[in-house]
């Protein structure tokens, strides 16, 4: 089982390779020396160095205390969450998931060989508690692929200890700097490795500064590139069961699939309607459960509101129940997914669809223009709607209305967060408005939704011979709650038009 634990270090040089006297260090009562650790890496990537690129570590290491596989992701500057896994001859196959948005179908092969002698000090508080470790790693490294090639240098590596606060690094930092030690010019040892050891045509070379977006075209495509690179990005924590990752690749899916509608005029939506149509599948296999597990919530909140003389019959194991048998999906479902030749084929897609748009006349238009006019035409949609809505007597009809008006809130509001680049503020408005407005019609969705849900208990209450007073009282609640957002509706609309000036 892999192990992960959330790794905040700083990497100095020095020219002379020693270690400052660091028992000036506020709040350091002690230097503990441990001795020197001898360490052997071999790090993974594939033969472009996708993980590298990515910022991602693979390696498989010896010696230590903490031998065994590492995968590293990227949190911020200094800061990673490394997740370990026992020594193995080969790749723990969670690892293997785990970098599978990047790697793909590509072969993961030795890159580098990493030999340090690190030579390690603890400090101490006056508590006897550790607050750091620095290591001064004597490292050689070695090319594995390619022309191969070696180099060596002396490094000082500064280790937080859990839970101790980060600020605790600065007064570290203050003491080296003033000793001459400054920060290392590599973010890692792998990266300086990679660089120094790299063939001498490829040595030095940069990748392509990206350019400022200058046409409507540039700047959709910005705004899908980073629908693309939260969905890679979200993978790994996805599979980790990170909170709130699901929903937020999900969100990730939606976005894109909202630009490809909202930007025709842009993209040929020849190409992105059936990709689409893919993102609406990964979004489903991604809400699977989700929207029963919101339904489970709201109701076991209601049930939580309510007197215990209001409780008739044995309704909260009835929830239960009905819950349970009402999810479709699992974690081991959603990994089969991800791990499918499907999902991996949608991956590839977009690729080839950021490097090779296919972009349609208006694309080279005047951004403020072609954008512009996107904006106005998605929320005018809405504008339709919600009259529409306002204007139908409450009942069913008023509810389908007043739902298809929010998904177009929705729609509109990703179009505004993707024009606000260009429009500035007026799109910033226009995103929270439809926020505030996705939100009312989203509760008063929801208890279309619990309405119906309510019923479907009452029934299986009532065949089972149990008492349905408790699931009619929340269900005139729900009611209740429905006419309530529906009469701040107009207040509110009528506050976002008299505000929009898109």
């Amino acid at each position: 089982m892999a192990d992960t634990k959330r790794e905040i270090e700083r990497k100095y040089e020095s020219d002379d390779s020693g270690l400052p006297d660091l028992t000036g260090v506020a709040g350091v009562a002690a230097v503990v020396d441990k001795g020197v650790a001898h360490l052997d890496a071999t790090y993974y990537d594939t033969p472009d160095e996708r993980l590298a690129a990515a910022s991602i570590t693979l390696r498989r290491r010896t010696g230590g205390s903490d031998a065994g596989w590492h995968l590293k992701f990227p949190v911020a500057q200094g800061v990673r969450d490394e997740i370990q896994a026992p020594l193995a001859d080969s790749l723990p196959r969670s690892f293997a998931g785990l970098v599978r948005s990047r790697v793909r179908d590509a072969e993961l092969v030795p890159v580098v060989r990493l030999r340090s002698d690190r030579d390690v000090r603890e400090l101490m508080d006056a508590d006897g508690r550790l607050l750091a470790e620095v290591g001064v790693d004597a490292v050689q490294a070695e090319r594995l692929s390619g022309d191969g090639g070696t180099v060596q240098w002396t490094e000082i590596e500064v280790e937080l200890a859990d839970g101790i606060d980060p600020a605790f690094l600065n007064k570290v930092e203050k003491r080296l700097k003033k000793a001459g030690v400054r920060p290392s010019s590599s973010a890692s040892k792998l990266q300086r490795a990679l660089e120094e050891t790299a063939p001498k045509k490829k040595r030095g070379k940069k990748a392509p500064e990206a350019q400022e977006p200058v046409t409507a075209g540039d700047h959709v495509l910005v705004y899908v590139r980073a629908q693309r690179d939260a969905i890679v990005e979200l993978d790994p924590a996805v599979r980790r069961d990170v909170y709130d990752s699901v929903h937020k690749m999900r969100v990730a899916t939606r976005r894109m699939r909202s630009a490809f509608r909202t930007y025709g005029k842009v993209l040929d939506r020849a190409v992105t309607d059936p990709i689409g149509e893919e993102l609406k599948w990964l979004a489903g296999e991604l809400g699977v459960d989700r929207d029963q597990e919101v339904l489970t919530e709201r109701l076991t909140a209601a049930l939580g509101e309510l007197p215990r003389t209001l409780m008739s019959g044995p309704v909260r194991t009835r929830l239960r129940t009905w819950s349970k048998a009402r999810s479709g999906g699992s974690r081991r479902r959603l990994l089969g997914v991800l791990d499918g030749k499907r999902y991996l084929q949608l991956l590839e897609t977009l690729d080839a669809l950021v490097a090779d748009p296919p972009l349609l006349e208006a694309a080279a238009g005047k951004p403020e223009k072609v954008i512009g006019k996107a904006v106005r035409k998605d929320f005018s949609k809405v504008s339709v709607l919600v009259e529409q809505g306002l204007d139908t007597e409450r009942g069913h009809d008023r509810d389908l209305s007043l739902h298809e008006a929010r998904k177009k809130a929705k729609r509109a509001r990703y179009a505004a967060e993707s024009a606000v680049p260009v429009l500035g503020d007026p799109a910033g408005g226009l995103v929270k408005s439809m926020k505030s407005l996705q939100n009312l019609l989203g509760d008063h969705q929801d208890s279309v939704m619990t309405r119906e849900a309510l019923q479907d208990l009452a029934r299986q209450a009532q065949g089972a011979g149990e008492p349905s007073f408790t699931y009619g009282l929340l269900y005139g609640r729900e009611e209740r709650r429905a006419v309530e957002d529906e009469a701040e509706l107009p207040g509110l609309w009528k506050e976002i038009k008299s505000g929009t000036s898109i």
